[in-house]
């Protein structure tokens, strides 16, 4: 009888399996005219460049072969999420030159928090454009893009400008929380830290809601990454203390915090389901996908993984990417190294181009998703 049970059970659980994924199988793709994309420098293309004193090279090497407002050298996961959907890579709100917003906007800057902090760029480069100004900025934009729209006489003066319905079918992506971390390290205990992450996250579901209440339907949710990997968390630690680093030479206290980080996002974001009914929220644990690499780098043909490519490093003597400084007396470059697309770290706070699109290759296609949708349907309600 029991043996009946468990057989019946299973069948059940299969059947399950099978009508709940047919969604994901037979939909088609969702075909999002736009993106709108809300974070901070992991997915800035180039708004911070266009406020302030614009990313010189060797930034943008790689690709673009110039300098291109992104912090790498050259595409973002952004750029790899617009190639996946069809559509052109995002023109940054802040750039008032060269920019098309028939498909979409991006709103990130680097430096950007989702709770808005009281300092400057000069001082720690944390961008006054927090989470919630980037949302007032979204609201210009769109009620601004609609207005001119309506007054435009013929299709060409339409041709840079968003088509007022698509706005409720496009995708709303986010990528931003990193940089609340880095100033919770620099400014409070890591209690002090933890107490503060539901008002941080609720900012963050604050802003996902006011979208909705917008139209917006689709969000595609990125988590923080393994901060404590990040080079720059390294660069003038010495003599450090036994079960400081983790096997990997990440610091272990930083990415126990990035996994709290995500573990109470990932539970704000179940809820906000329950909240917004008509809402398609995807959940991406990008935090697995950067660490899976970092762990396993060399096997995955890179260079050591908490290596950077550009800058210079040696002992207590740091020079930032592109940047000049003396050294003994002798003028040093910060420059870039001859193999770019074997690096995991560009910089020693952001990633290579190479470590973007095998981070994007294993999280576009719902592998490290929840619901486990690919990009491509993250329309559709789970």
């Amino acid at each position: 009888m029991e043996s009946v049970k468990h057989f019946v059970c299973g069948l059940l659980l299969f059947w399950f399996l099978c009508v709940s994924g047919v969604k994901q199988k037979g939909s088609p793709f969702c075909g999002f005219p736009a993106i709108y994309n809300f974070g901070d420098s992991n997915s800035d293309t180039g708004g911070i460049s266009a406020a302030f004193e614009p990313i010189s090279g060797p930034y943008g090497q790689s690709f673009f072969h110039k300098p291109s407002g992104r912090d790498s050298d050259g595409r973002l996961i952004i750029d790899f999420i617009a190639e996946k959907l069809k559509l052109p890579y995002l023109s940054a709100y802040l750039n008032s030159l060269g920019t098309n917003y028939r498909h979409g906007a991006n709103f990130a800057t680097g430096g950007s928090t989702i709770r808005r902090q009281n300092e400057t760029i000069f001082e720690y480069g944390i961008s006054p454009f927090s989470l919630d100004m980037q949302i007032v900025q979204f609201d210009q934009f769109k009620a601004r893009s609609i207005e001119l729209y309506k007054q435009a006489k013929n299709p060409s003066e339409r041709s840079k400008l968003p088509v007022p319905e698509e706005f409720s079918k496009a995708l709303y992506t986010f990528d931003i929380g990193q940089n609340d971390l880095s100033v919770g390290f620099r400014k409070m205990s890591f209690d002090q830290l933890r107490a503060a992450m539901p008002d941080i996250i609720n900012q963050l579901a604050t802003a996902v809601r006011h979208l909705y209440e917008q139209g917006g339907r689709a969000f595609w949710i990125h988590n923080t990454g393994p901060i404590g990997c990040l080079p720059v968390n390294l660069f003038y630690k010495h003599n450090l203390p036994a079960g400081y680093l983790d096997q990997y030479g990440c610091v272990k206290d930083q990415n126990e915090m990035a996994i709290e980080f995500n573990r109470q996002l990932k539970n704000r974001v179940i809820k906000l389901r329950a909240e917004l009914p008509q809402a398609s929220i995807t959940y991406v644990d990008v935090y697995a996908a950067k660490y899976g690499l970092i762990s396993k780098a060399k096997n995955e043909g890179f260079a050591d993984p908490l290596k950077i490519c550009c800058g210079y490093h040696v002992d207590d003597t740091h020079i930032w990417c592109g940047k000049k400084a003396k050294v003994n007396g002798k003028d040093v470059y910060g420059g870039s190294c001859e193999g770019p697309l074997k690096y995991v770290m560009w910089d020693g706070v952001h990633y290579a181009e190479a470590a973007n699109k095998w981070v994007a290759d294993r999280t576009l296609n719902g592998s490290l998703s929840d619901p486990p949708i690919p990009i491509t349907q993250a329309c559709y309600r789970h």
